[in-house]
């Protein structure tokens, strides 16, 4: 069975990391999120994966190429966005007239994709969703089911108070060919609210249940999420013979990190880091719980705790980065700088002063 991965998307909610790059190729624990979607498919006996792509989608044919854990790949190209049920109907001449699977290019699960497949065959409907259970429904597609198994209501981004269940759309779907019958060429369009509902109405569309593990990376928060969660199942500190760490230094918890590391005296790093190739950390710095990416610089006495900070980004002496933050590619935080709750600064920008209240540095 062929899948369908949606990875063409702005990532919006997470710039200005996606300023510079798709999300599909964001680290966790230093390894791009895409490259865990391909090899769990792989694992799973998957022979072909179809990358519905358009924002930097050559950075991600760059990546990937032609295969990668032994499936081979092709590539959809949307000459505009097309929402979630739009590139599916582009991707149908690809796709051979035969059930298929889609799964949305910007999460983390170990979901048993034979056991999803299984489970449609059995049913016989149009549509398969994969659900999972979460105690904030509101940011997803949240469903009903019948004694079958059927979805009853599916309720996208229900209100607050309104949701049917805490079961939602876990972004993974089983699809017959007759789907194509319920999606417009060539516009845009959206599975969640335009299809499914449809797909309800008939009772074509049923729902999997999964307790496995399942991580949607849509805000920075889940990010940092998703990077511990990694790292956890690590439980250990990951890291080459070519880093180089202080032996005053200390290392708490899981932590991965890239090649040519280099960690000064009196720092403490950990737990929940990932550090990528190339980052140097100063004297006396602490960082926890955070995702540094490659060539970053800490200098010494600067601390930074549940943040990013991009590639080839500097934190100068005394910095302080801390509460969700985002800090662009190539930015730099002058000595002294606190940076507190929920700030955005893009890439190539100087910070001087200190920012203590949420807003994006333009």
């Amino acid at each position: 069975m062929k899948t369908l991965v949606l990875a063409g998307g702005f990532g919006t909610r997470l710039r200005p990391l996606s300023c510079s790059r798709p999300k599909a190729l964001f680290p966790i624990a230093n390894k791009p999120l895409i490259d865990y979607t391909l090899e769990s498919l792989s694992d799973a006996g998957t022979e072909t994966v179809i990358l519905a792509v358009y924002y930097m989608a050559e950075s991600l044919v760059r990546y990937l190429g032609p295969t990668k854990y032994n499936l081979g790949i092709l590539y959809s190209r949307e000459q505009r966005p097309l929402g979630t049920a739009g590139p599916i109907k582009k991707a149908k001449d690809m796709l051979n007239g035969e059930a298929f699977m889609v799964m949305n290019g910007d999460i983390l699960t170990e979901l048993d994709y034979k056991q999803l497949i299984n489970y449609h065959e059995e049913k016989g409907g149009i549509a398969t969703v994969a659900l999972t259970q979460v105690n904030d429904p509101y940011r997803y597609g949240s469903v009903e089911l019948d004694w079958e198994g059927r979805i009853t209501r599916f309720v996208e981004k229900p209100e607050l108070g309104m949701a049917p269940s805490n079961l939602v759309n876990a972004g993974i779907y089983i699809l017959e060919p007759e789907i194509f019958d319920y999606i417009p060429d060539g516009t845009k369009s959206r599975i969640e609210t335009e299809v499914f509902p449809k797909l309800a109405e008939e009772q074509q569309l049923y729902g999997f249940e999964t307790h496995a593990f399942w991580m949607d990376i849509g805000e920075p928060v889940d990010y940092l999420e998703a990077n511990a969660a990694i790292l956890a199942r690590q439980r250990r500190v990951v890291k080459p013979d070519s880093v180089e760490i202080d032996s005053s230094s200390i290392i708490n918890g899981a932590c991965n990190f890239g090649e040519n590391v280099k960690i000064g005296a009196d720092s403490r790093i950990g737990p929940n880091v990932s550090l990528a190739d190339d980052v140097v950390i100063g004297k006396g710095c602490r960082v926890e719980n955070s995702i540094i990416y490659s060539g970053a610089v800490i200098e010494d006495y600067s601390s930074v705790k549940n943040a990013i900070l991009g590639e080839n980004s500097v934190l100068e002496r005394w910095v302080k980065v801390e509460s969700g933050s985002l800090i662009g590619d190539f930015a730099q935080i002058s000595d002294g700088v606190t940076i507190t709750s929920g700030v955005s600064v893009c890439p190539s920008k100087t910070v001087e002063e200190s920012i203590l209240q949420p807003k994006q540095v333009m």
